[in-house]
């Protein structure tokens, strides 16, 4: 599979493609506009001849055209100048020509007296810039003789100058695209430099030189910073939970298997041993399985709607508890979702609802809320309360050693929140009996 482009490649081929198109367009509309310019210059030119003749001509008495030796214009007494004037009557008949203008001319004709007709003409070979103009000259007896003025440009002239023109363009627009693709390449390079300084530092990281991303970014990338240094914090932490884990459980293995050890020599009390410290190593176990697994952002999670799973749990529960006819509350609203993994919720919810159904008289009250801080988790009871808020959140301690358990529930707990950046607090809630708030940083 082909590697994408990078960014700089991207940019730089997208630039050069826009730059191009809006160069080619700009060349095009600024060649069109000066091409029109000068033809109408030449017309005007043309014109003006035109008029030159008007004011050099004379009909006679008798009707004939009468034209001086030489014009003000140089270029219509040069053979060849390019520069052509002949006079006709309407009907092609010609009565003068210059003495530049050979034989064969294409000169124009006009529609209607008094009208110009301005455009381009092509004969022998060569095109010309042509502008004719008709008159009715007023003659000596009131005799109206008919005129038709024409003058004839050769284009080469007219060529010359559009060439010329058009290389000064281009070439200029040529070298304003180098110039300006050479800025974009600097202004992309100069804009992707903070990337490259993120690249290096995340290169020194990986090779344990430093700890996290130090540098100071552009608002942009300064998002990404943080969630790089946020991903590499989470993911120490939970190298260390994993560690600690494994180092815990070869610590806390140690009394129970030494127990066991102690016993098999004595058959009556090996029995009763093996299932004392088997279900004490497997609370062992599971606790710190909880505990490494928290390492779990909430972050990373999607949303989960947490009325359903607190529903779940209390219908689970009513069940165990049917013989005792509990009333388990849920205050908390239907479209209530919050990034949680769903593992996480089950065990934080479970755990307290199931402590609080434990030492309940009547009713267990379940709410979540969402804050200003968070989420709050609240679970209350109408029991005792607690005896000690501080030694029940240790592991294998109980609040009444008559009440079933092994002591692990709320220690888990506290772990799950605390690996979130939690809070779990004890007290005495509204029921009467105790109150265990959670509450969950957005």
């Amino acid at each position: 599979m082909k590697a994408p482009a990078s960014i700089r490649a991207r940019l730089a081929l997208a630039a050069a493609a826009v730059l191009a198109l809006f160069l080619a367009v700009a060349g095009f509309v600024l060649q069109r506009a000066h091409a029109d310019s000068v033809v109408a210059a030449h017309h005007g030119r043309l014109q003006a001849t035109v008029y030159l003749l008007l004011g050099a001509a004379e009909v006679d008495a008798a009707g004939q055209l009468q034209m001086p030796a030489a014009l003000a214009e140089p270029r219509l007494s040069q053979p060849g100048s390019g520069l052509y004037a002949a006079i006709r009557t309407p009907g092609g008949q010609l009565l003068w020509r210059s003495a530049s203008a050979p034989p064969g001319l294409p000169f124009p004709g006009v529609e209607a007296v008094g009208q110009w007709a301005l455009g381009e003409e092509e004969g022998g070979g060569r095109r010309f810039l042509s502008a004719s103009y008709e008159v009715n000259w007023l003659a000596a007896g009131d005799r109206t003789v008919p005129l038709v003025l024409s003058v004839l440009e050769d284009e080469s002239a007219l060529g010359r100058e559009l060439a010329a023109f058009e290389r000064t363009l281009w070439g200029g627009l040529a070298a304003a695209a180098l110039l300006l693709l050479l800025s974009q390449a600097l202004l992309v390079r100069w804009s992707l430099a903070p990337l490259e300084r993120v690249a290096a530092e995340i290169g020194r990281i990986d090779a344990g030189e430093q700890a996290r991303v130090e540098g100071q970014y552009p608002p942009e990338i300064e998002q990404l910073t943080q969630r790089l240094n946020a991903l590499v914090e989470r993911e120490r932490a939970r190298q260390k939970r994993w560690r600690e884990a494994v180092s815990f459980l070869a610590h806390s293995l140690k009394t129970p298997l030494a127990v066991l050890r102690a016993t098999q020599d004595d058959p009556a009390q090996l029995r009763e041993a093996v299932v004392r410290e088997v279900a004490r190593m497997d609370d062992i176990v599971q606790h710190q399985l909880a505990r490494a697994a928290a390492a779990t952002e909430a972050a990373t999670a999607p949303p989960l709607a947490l009325r359903a799973v607190a529903e779940r749990i209390a219908a689970s529960l009513r069940k165990v508890h049917a013989e005792r006819g509990l009333v388990l509350e849920i205050e908390a609203d239907a479209k209530l979702a919050w990034p949680l993994q769903e593992g996480d919720a089950f065990e934080i919810l479970g755990n307290l609802m199931d402590n609080a159904c434990k030492w309940a008289r009547q009713r267990v009250r379940t709410t979540l809320q969402r804050e200003a801080g968070g989420l709050r988790i609240r679970v209350e009871d109408d029991g005792p309360g607690f005896s000690d808020t501080e030694a029940v959140r240790r592991l294998h301690v109980r609040g009444d050693e008559r009440v079933p358990g092994h002591g692990v529930g709320l220690a888990v707990v506290d772990e799950l929140v605390g690996a979130q950046g939690g809070t779990l607090s004890l007290g005495r809630g509204a029921l009467g009996g105790a109150r265990v708030d959670v509450l969950l940083p957005g």
